[in-house]
């Protein structure tokens, strides 16, 4: 019986990884007053994370390149493990121009094939976010890592056309890929779903 509801679960996780869509919005032509610009961001995450800043600045290049300049940007820790299926929790800041900073915090499962665990910090690209409360939902994506002991790695997850881009960088032992989603939150709790 739990068998079958592990099977059922990850073919609807993997069916709503497959259903985000794989087009990226256009990117931006010109920075608004209420975007960052990729200076901005690299600034904010080098001051984060650390030593860790070329590689930071050249997974926001990336980002940037793809997806435009973020209205948003969330700065935070993270921690998690997986056996097959997995669980992350974190929290941080979500900063904007427009509405100030706001805490969020950060759960969710996912399943497929990942072993390991890992305690980061993470700095998540938010684009296309409307008002501040638009981030307290489940946004869907695939996440694949591959790392032992450091390094920056970057997944992205979406919510109808709001895009949120983590960018990792921590220590632990993680080899897999899997599917799943994060739920963000105004307060702490413990339920992953």
């Amino acid at each position: 019986m739990a068998r079958r509801f592990r099977l059922k679960a990850f073919l609807v996780m993997l069916a709503l990884a497959f259903a985000v869509p794989i087009v990226a919005p256009a990117p931006a032509a010109a920075q608004s007053s209420e975007s960052y610009s990729p200076d901005e961001i690299v600034k904010a995450g080098g001051n984060f994370f650390g030593e860790v800043s070329g590689g930071l600045a050249k997974a926001v290049e990336h980002a940037v390149s793809q997806y435009g300049l973020p209205n948003g940007y969330i700065l935070g820790e993270q921690g998690g493990g997986a056996l097959i299926a997995g669980v992350r929790y974190g929290r941080g800041t979500l900063y904007t121009k427009n509405a100030g900073q706001h805490p969020v915090y950060f759960q969710g499962p996912s399943i497929g094939w990942d072993f390991g665990g890992d305690g980061s910090r993470v700095m998540m690209l938010v684009y296309n976010l409307p008002s501040v409360s638009a981030i307290y939902d489940r946004f869907v994506g695939v996440n694949g890592s591959a790392y032992l002991v450091g390094g920056v790695g970057m997944t992205v997850l979406s919510r109808g056309n709001i895009y949120v881009v983590p960018m990792v960088s921590g220590i632990g032992a993680r080899l897999g890929i899997s599917a799943g989603y994060l739920k963000f939150t105004d307060h702490q709790t413990w339920n992953p779903f």
